[in-house]
């Protein structure tokens, strides 16, 4: 490590890249030696004109979008951190917006009122920040996590965040009896003896927690920077976000309304690290809950994520790309759709039998450029085996796709490259909470009832 004011030279870089070990291992690396060709990815992509539009088209969009923050405390210990992860909802009105739109001005109050944000601030333990009683940080990391989610409550009539988890947990050891506990988190001699709520752990007699199941405190670093920690905790809690509006709906009688929003979340239809285990029974609460709504609105939900970067956005922005360089060879209003083959030999190569993301993934990813030219990876949730299975990409595999494409087309931004305004009106949100606990979903739900022939 250098030492403060010291320039690098270029010597240990010349050395390191003249190194015989370097140039052995440069030899045995598996490359892609070429992209696919302009035949091959045109006999894949598929025109928005062929594909089928239903006139049951989403009036709102719910994007819901999180960011997170490190911070200092005044005093404490050396390295001190707490972290503070906002989740944020934005809801627009597609009407309204395109009403705006036929003006030659677009008066920007009222084009302000086309959305409604609601946002919730949580804060959390990081390295060498010491809870009331608890003996360490990762003890009062632990507590934080219970303690929030079992205040966070989105709806007044509605389920609390903890209470939406700890269904999910119940469903695990339901669904899956068999599964291996993990470590137990006071003493990892132990195993981990599921429970709900805050109960006494037998072994050591100290407090344990239903959320200490998702094992997220085991990705705190007790000496340094948590950031890792604070992104997965986000982007759990975004994931269970979701879910508790989608049971709002079920548990208040309104399925109904769901035909008139489209949800969109930031990032892919996953939950990665040490809590993926949600993801199994997240995709059975929407297969359920799309079921449900399906007997009385007759079409799929729409649940999307939408990733910005990464390795399948790169591969997109390559094969958009001639080997001369010429950029927008991709036909605009056409989709590519991705199968676990074209996956692994193209994007993220693996020789595994096991299909792309089936443990952590609820949704299946295709690459989309709009009429604007601007390119999307759009990440579809799926409602039964046949969308679900990546062995095959047929259109009818990715829900609602028509309608989704052209809802794309009417949302994408022309303030950020390849992405959609209403993920950015929520991360916006996020990142400057101005609308702290409003109690969005009560007015949405309400506006909406009060439309005629709609609830």
């Amino acid at each position: 490590m250098a030492f403060e004011g010291e320039l690098a030279s270029y010597e240990p870089l010349r050395r390191i890249l003249s190194s015989e070990k370097i140039q052995a291992l440069q030899k045995r690396l598996f490359v892609q030696h070429s992209l696919p060709s302009p035949e091959i990815i045109k006999k894949k992509i598929i025109a928005i004109n062929e594909l089928p539009k239903t006139i049951n088209q989403p009036d709102y969009v719910l994007a819901i979008d999180g960011s997170h923050l490190e911070g200092q405390p005044e005093k404490g210990y050396p390295g001190a951190e707490f972290g503070v992860v906002t989740i944020a909802s934005v809801l627009i009105d597609l009407i309204k917006v395109e009403q705006c739109e036929k003006n030659d001005f677009i008066d920007p109050k009222k084009f302000r009122e086309t959305e409604k944000a609601s946002s919730q601030e949580s804060l959390f333990a990081g390295c060498n920040i010491v809870l009331d009683t608890e003996k360490d940080a990762k003890s009062s990391l632990r507590r934080m996590l219970y303690e929030e989610l079992k205040t966070l409550q989105i709806f007044n009539d509605g389920e609390t965040l903890l209470e939406t988890y700890e269904y999910l947990l119940k469903k695990k050891l339901e669904l899956y009896p068999d599964s291996h506990s993990p470590k137990n988190p006071i003493d990892d001699d132990y195993r981990l003896e599921y429970g709900f709520g805050e109960y006494i752990c037998k072994y050591t007699n100290e407090a344990l927690f239903s959320t200490d199941a998702l094992r997220l405190h085991e990705l705190m670093n007790p000496t340094g920077t948590n950031g890792e920690l604070f992104g997965q905790i986000m982007a759990t809690l975004e994931k269970l976000w979701l879910i508790n509006i989608l049971r709002w709906f079920e548990l208040s009688g309104n399925l109904s309304i769901l035909r008139r929003i489209s949800f969109f979340s930031d990032g892919p239809l996953a939950v990665f690290s040490t809590s993926s285990w949600l993801t199994k029974v997240i995709e059975y609460e929407l297969r359920r809950i799309n079921e449900l709504q399906k007997k009385i609105n007759s079409e799929d939900m729409i649940i999307l994520g939408i990733e910005k970067s990464g390795a399948f956005f790169n591969h997109f922005i390559d094969i958009d790309t001639s080997k001369e360089g010429t950029a927008d060879i991709f036909p605009r209003q056409s989709a590519f759709l991705l199968d676990d083959n074209y996956i692994k030999n193209n994007i993220i190569f693996s020789k595994s039998t096991k299909p792309y993301g089936l443990d952590t993934y609820f949704g299946r990813k295709l690459f989309y450029k709009t009429a604007s030219g601007q390119k999307l990876v759009p990440v579809i949730a799926w409602y039964n085996d046949y969308q679900k299975n990546l062995d095959t990409a047929n259109p009818d595999q990715f829900s609602r796709l028509g309608d989704v494409l052209h809802l794309l087309d009417r949302l994408v931004s022309n303030r950020y490259p390849n992405s959609i305004s209403p993920l950015i009106s929520a991360h916006a949100e996020a990142a400057i909470p101005l609308n702290m606990g409003t109690r969005l979903f009560e007015d949405i739900a309400r506006e909406i009832r009060e439309k005629s022939g709609y609830a």
